[in-house]
């Protein structure tokens, strides 16, 4: 699977953006899909995703409430729509498909059971 996440940019303090990332390859309605954030000197931590077609949503706790993930399986999409921003929300925003097998808690969370990864888009929220 190939990912191209486009949607960053600048952004005061409570504004919204949305994410996109466009999937190509074959048989992405396998894949479970996912946004991951980064910043300079930190690891990359899971935001949002969503595990299958018309499956269950994840959220990081800082997130739920403000942020929304969706994707469309017609359109081959993932989005993140993100509201109330706030300045540590800034970071380099990646998108990513992973094929999963092992269904423990938190099976979503580790970046390094990802297979592909989009490009990255920067957004940065102003106070």
């Amino acid at each position: 699977v190939q990912l191209q996440a486009s949607g960053g940019g600048l952004v005061q303090t409570g504004g919204s953006l949305r994410l996109s990332c466009a999937a190509s390859g074959s048989d992405v309605r396998r894949y479970g899909l996912a946004w991951f954030r980064q910043i300079p000197g930190r690891e990359r931590e899971f935001v949002a995703g969503v595990m299958w077609s018309g499956g269950s949503t994840y959220y990081q706790d800082s997130v739920k409430g403000r942020f929304r993930v969706s994707r469309n399986d017609l359109e081959n999409t993932l989005y993140l729509r993100m509201d109330n921003l706030r300045p540590e929300d800034t970071a380099v925003y990646f998108c990513a498909a992973g094929l999963f097998t092992s269904y423990r808690p938190g099976y979503y969370l580790n970046y390094r059971d990802y297979d592909s990864w989009g490009q990255g888009t920067l957004v940065t929220v102003s106070s």
